[in-house]
Parts: C-alpha cells; structure tokens; sequence
C-alpha cells in the first residue's frame, strides 16, 4: 500500500510552512515568473495565474496523494505573506527517502528563509515521517543553492555529468536550455546534529541569497 505525507503545517520562529492555498496563486505566479527561478528549474514560461490554480489544485494533491511528495507554501509568520515553496519528490517509502527542493521570492531572498524553511523540512521528516535519507540536487553553476545544503548540513557525494537542463536568456529575450551538471548532496539524521544550534550561535539564517 503506498504511503502518504500527511497535510501538515510546520511553524519555525519566522515562517509558517503549510498547504498551498488559493489565495497564495497571484505571488506564486510572480514569484515562478522571476529570472532567476526561470533560470534554474523547470516552470513552464510565462507562468500564469491559472498554471499557479493548476498547482495549488491539481499537482500538488495528486503528487500527496499518490505518495510521491508533499508541496509546502512558505509564509512569513508574522505577515503570512508567500516567501517561497519548499517541495519533496521522488519520494521511496521502503527506502525512506525523498529530494528536496526550494523556492524563494525575489523579495524575499539574503533573509535566510530557505535554509530555516529546508531544515524545518529536514527535522520534521527525520523525527515525525522517520526519514533516513534527503537528497538535494543542484545546478553546478547554483551557488546560492549549494550554499544553502551546506548551511542545513548537506554533504556534497559527487557530480551527476550532463544531467541538468537550465535555461539562459537569448539575444531575442527567449529562453534557451543549456545542459550542465547535477551536484547530488545528502542529509541523513545524523548531519543534523548541532546545525540549528551553529545557526542561532552565527546569527541565524541571514548570510546567503537563498533560491534554487
């Protein structure tokens, strides 16, 4: 029988981690259509209000429900305002092991939020779901993103050659796919240990620009 993520909401000091809703479709929209998101994932371009519905109301139920992965908002606490999405896919129950990936508005970015929002993710899985793997794959010329996996405490375990399809900008102002590599990092349970608190004791999650 195939196992599912419950539908949770996850709080930290700063955000909220919750359901996507549709309230949140406008700023996902805008948030899908930065540069820098059109740049290093796969959206579709331009991504509109409907395609933002289309997520919050069809693949994000199904990809839960099918047991393949959970979608969560990312909210400031005390704003609610939409700062990003954490996502987990490829999810093995037997193996007990997903990827992790995230999002984060152009707004919002040198705040720190995707590190607290992905180790939220990563201590919840570990303690709540009994997890014993999460792996995090990065575009090779992605610093920002691998700044953040070495921020929760992700080891770096190779180089996935010619794996990855990003996309640059053309003279014409179309995007254009140019294959690079994928760095492959992991985060077992016992890479957690002291991250939170080397965290708190270097001022927090305030040090990268954080989108993937």
């Amino acid at each position: 029988m195939t196992s599912t993520f419950p539908g949770i909401s996850i709080s930290t000091e700063r955000l909220v981690l919750r359901p996507l809703e549709d309230d949140d479709a406008p700023a996902l929209a805008e948030m899908m259509n930065d540069e820098m998101v059109a740049a290093w994932t796969s959206v579709p371009q331009p991504f509109t209000e409907d395609g933002a519905r289309g997520w919050i109301h069809d693949y994000a139920p199904a990809e839960r429900t099918a047991g393949r992965g959970l979608d969560f908002a990312v909210a400031e606490f005390l704003t609610q305002r939409l700062v990003g999405v954490i996502q987990l896919g490829k999810t093995n129950w037997h193996v007990r092991s997903t990827e992790l990936s995230y999002i984060i508005a152009p707004w919002a970015r040198g705040e720190g939020y995707a590190s607290e929002a992905a180790l939220a993710t990563a201590q919840w899985l570990f303690r709540d779901q009994k997890f014993e793997r999460i792996e995090l794959r990065t575009a090779a010329d992605n610093t920002a993103s691998q700044q953040v996996a070495q921020k929760i405490g992700c080891i770096s375990e190779g180089v996935l050659r010619n794996a990855c399809i990003a996309r640059t900008r053309t003279e014409d102002g179309t995007w254009a796919d140019l294959r690079t590599d994928f760095i492959v990092w992991s985060l077992l349970p016992e890479d957690l240990d002291g991250v939170a608190e080397e965290l708190a004791d270097t001022g927090g999650f305030t040090s990268y620009s954080d989108w993937n």
